[in-house]
């Protein structure tokens, strides 16, 4: 099996949430399980059951996020760039200049387990980012994108 790569940042996030599971949540949601045991008949009692399903979905992430931790290649983007020669590698922050749009937008290239377009994190899997690996600053590249082709100019390389 092959390990995903992973951002230092990316696995940072992770073993917070982690943490956060297993220090602050799982304790909670154990106490409450006890109050609810205390209120008697547990069969019709919601609070038991509702508490229960949260356990269930708490030990699933957790079991989810070790998992994840555990097959995780972490790459530090970092000292990545400083072989990569201004080239396009995993972990790089590419500011691009969208020709069509004509406006600027700014994507860090991750694995697939901490992508967020909300936060401009692309897959390292995506048609944005397959085109981007191995180009330089200066070059212009065409994305074959679900909505169409699109066409951006790479301003600036970073390797953060």
């Amino acid at each position: 099996m092959s390990r995903a790569p992973m951002t230092v940042k990316g696995a940072e996030k992770l073993r917070a949430e982690l943490k956060e599971l297993k220090s602050e949540k799982r304790p909670k949601v154990i106490q409450a399980i006890a109050e609810a045991r205390e209120h008697g008949d547990l069969k019709e009692n919601a609070e038991y059951h509702a508490a229960r399903e949260q356990q269930s979905f708490i030990e699933g992430r957790i079991k989810e996020i070790e998992a994840i931790l555990s097959n995780a290649e972490i790459i530090d983007p970092a000292k990545l760039g400083e072989h990569a020669d201004g080239k396009v590698v995993f972990g790089a922050t590419v500011d691009l200049y969208d020709v069509e749009a004509d406006k600027e937008v700014t994507y860090q290239i991750v694995g697939e387990m901490e992508a967020d377009i909300k936060h401009n994190l692309i897959s390292v899997t995506s048609p944005i980012a397959r085109a981007l690996i191995g180009k330089h600053e200066g070059d212009e590249v065409v994305v074959q994108a679900p909505g169409g082709e699109r066409e951006y100019e790479i301003v600036k390389v970073r390797y953060e």
